[in-house]
């Protein structure tokens, strides 16, 4: 039978009304997710953070800025490059300079607890100051967060030795680790090895047979000061004095009573905005001292002290950094090549290339919880039952990681500590050149057990 015209345009007209309405209803249902990676199956980018916590202004800022400028360019690398494709590394930086222009405590666990906060922060790069490794310790452990220094050098973050500084009623691990898992890890030796490194240079190399020891009352300064007088006095050293002097307009007291014991070195633990850089100074105007060596560890080898004292002349002045010279390393020159091209010459500082191995090590340990563990990143700030398990795996992949970097080589012991155990000695040198520190040679400090 012969269909009219109207009839067979009346079923076509039918027909692609239905396909519009299956068409609508398959538009509708979602894609299917992907529970390995951590993606929902859409074209939607997932956002993971890496906080910094870091004195990035005022007296610490030569010291934290560096250290934040190469966590930040490890980031944008790993953007760059499309490391972990389907997500996006965010950098949330924070200060923990205080009122009193240096760093503080009270500041520095309030960021870490801010970073915490949000589900998407899956590691923190920090702090530089031990003292303040103090305070954020047992947040971030009981938080279940990696949290890596750079620059955090005091036995007694992670040890119960030596038991001069770190034993018996001195141990502070079961307060710092309070879930008693291991969430802190440090690719800067720890003051045994710097401070033996210090002693066995200005003992043997340069001859010095007496010193005279000042710190600067924070957890930094006396560990490396205990250390540094523990490995002096073994090799036949004599310390005429010891002084403990929290940070002041004015030394000269001391320093005048330090002129008549005549050491023939003086040795300062602590930083440069805590007493380096004046104490310094200072002696250039007590008669006695203007030509006496100073020598001091990592935390004086800023731009800011090498700026200060440079123009004053008098006695040389030695510092070290606790790990393997940048300059040393096969992957110094493309570093410091981008990051002088990103930065600027005049910001490279001592934890430069620090902050960028720590923020790389985060971001390999990130790749691997996802691509290798399966684990699922937070969908946002307040997925807090996705930040733990996340969390978690980025710790365990840190635990396990073998590192190679500017640095040099990094894995980490069962405290969290690396196996680098390599310091660096240095003088102020070319004002114009990096910042101001010539490197004079490095010591694997296994050699000086």
């Amino acid at each position: 039978m012969r269909r009219s015209p109207s009839r067979i345009l009346a079923s076509m007209v039918g027909f692609t009304l239905i396909l519009s309405i299956l068409a609508a209803c398959g538009a509708g249902t979602p894609a299917p997710s992907n529970p390995g990676t951590g993606n929902t199956g859409t074209k939607e980018t997932i956002t993971i953070k890496i906080g910094t916590e870091l004195p990035t202004t005022s007296g610490d800022a030569s010291t934290g800025l560096p250290a934040q400028n190469g966590a930040n360019l490890a980031i944008k690398e790993a953007n760059d490059s499309n490391l972990l494709p389907g997500y996006k590394f965010v950098a949330v930086n924070k200060d923990d300079v205080g009122a009193s222009g240096t760093h503080d405590q009270t500041v520095g666990q309030k960021n870490v607890t801010d970073l915490i906060g949000d589900a998407q922060v899956a590691g923190i790069v920090g702090p530089i100051n031990s003292s303040v490794a103090l305070a954020e310790m047992p947040t971030t452990n009981q938080a279940g967060i990696a949290l890596i220094s750079p620059s955090n050098t005091n036995d007694c973050l992670t040890k119960e030795t030596p038991d001069f500084e770190c034993g018996g009623a001195n141990s502070k691990v079961k307060q710092l680790r309070p879930s008693g898992k291991v969430t802190y890890f440090r690719t800067a030796t720890i003051d045994q090895y710097q401070g033996a490194a210090l002693a066995s240079y200005g003992y043997k190399t340069k001859g010095y047979k007496t010193a005279y020891v000042i710190n600067d009352t924070e957890a930094y300064g006396v560990g490396l000061a205990k250390n540094f007088t523990t490995y002096w006095e073994k090799l036949g050293g004599k310390v005429v004095g010891n002084a403990s002097i929290k940070q002041t307009n004015s030394y000269e007291n001391i320093l005048t009573e330090i002129a008549g014991k005549k050491p023939d070195v003086i040795f300062f633990g602590g930083n440069d905005s805590t007493g380096g850089i004046t104490i310094r100074q200072q002696m250039k105007s007590v008669s006695g001292l203007a030509n006496t060596p100073f020598l001091a560890g990592d935390g004086a080898k800023t731009s800011a002290l090498a700026k200060a004292v440079k123009p004053l002349g008098g006695g040389p002045v030695f510092s070290s950094i606790p790990g393997i010279d940048p300059s040393q390393s096969p992957a110094s020159k493309t570093f410091f090549d981008t990051y002088t091209k990103e930065y600027g010459a005049d910001k490279i500082g001592a934890y430069s290339a620090g902050g960028y191995d720590d923020a790389k090590i985060l971001l390999q340990a990130i790749k691997t919880a996802v691509t290798d563990k399966k684990a699922v990143a937070p969908k946002d700030s307040g997925d807090d039952a996705a930040a733990s398990k996340f969390r978690q795996a980025v710790i365990d992949a840190v635990q396990a990681i073998q590192y190679d970097g500017v640095t040099g080589h990094h894995s980490f012991d069962q405290n969290g500590d690396t196996s680098n155990h390599f310091v660096s000695l240095y003088t102020i040198g070319d004002l114009g050149s990096g910042d101001g520190w010539k490197f004079l040679e490095q010591v694997d400090t296994s050699s000086l057990k």
